[in-house]
């Protein structure tokens, strides 16, 4: 059984991984209003991958018998001056969920809760890939720059991306 803080931390973080999946998509919709369809495709499975995120913390509260509670989902940030600052502002994100999972382990270690520690293995691990992937992405758009055919073929290239598993 959860200890009432991580019960309430958990809960917390199935809020943020719902208003990342709400992020992501309100990316998307920025980038498919420029028709940047590469772009729109990588977010849109990015706000799929955290909608799986908050299945899974809701479905291990629901396994330790903890009460699941839910609060309103924040509007997302819709507008960007250009592709790069939505894949910085999608950066600084997948860096706040690296954090804040950082301090529920650390809360679940505190309390001796094993189980909890290991159930969030899985999303430390994640978050490393996320940033990692987060990072070159926002790499390359700065290499690009203003240079519209770079930013096609780059459009193109996150086109290809595939689900994962």
């Amino acid at each position: 059984m959860l200890n009432e803080k991580l019960q309430s931390l958990l809960c917390a973080q199935l809020n943020l991984e719902l208003y990342s999946a709400y992020t992501y998509l309100a990316m998307a919709a920025y980038m498919d209003e420029r028709s940047l369809d590469g772009f729109s495709h990588w977010m849109k499975l990015q706000a799929e991958e955290e909608l799986v995120h908050a299945q899974k913390v809701y479905t291990y509260l629901s396994d330790v018998g903890a009460k699941v509670t839910f609060e309103a989902i924040a509007k997302p940030l819709g507008e960007f001056s250009s592709v790069l600052e939505a894949f910085q502002k999608a950066l600084e994100h997948e860096k706040l969920l690296a954090e804040r999972l950082n301090e529920i382990s650390v809360s679940a270690s505190e309390a001796r809760d094993n189980t909890t520690v290991s159930f969030l293995d899985w999303f430390l691990t994640e978050q490393v890939e996320e940033v990692a992937s987060t990072t070159t992405i926002c790499e390359k758009l700065k290499l690009i720059g203003n240079d519209g055919n770079g930013l096609l073929m780059f459009n193109n290239e996150l086109r290809t991306r595939q689900r994962t598993p």
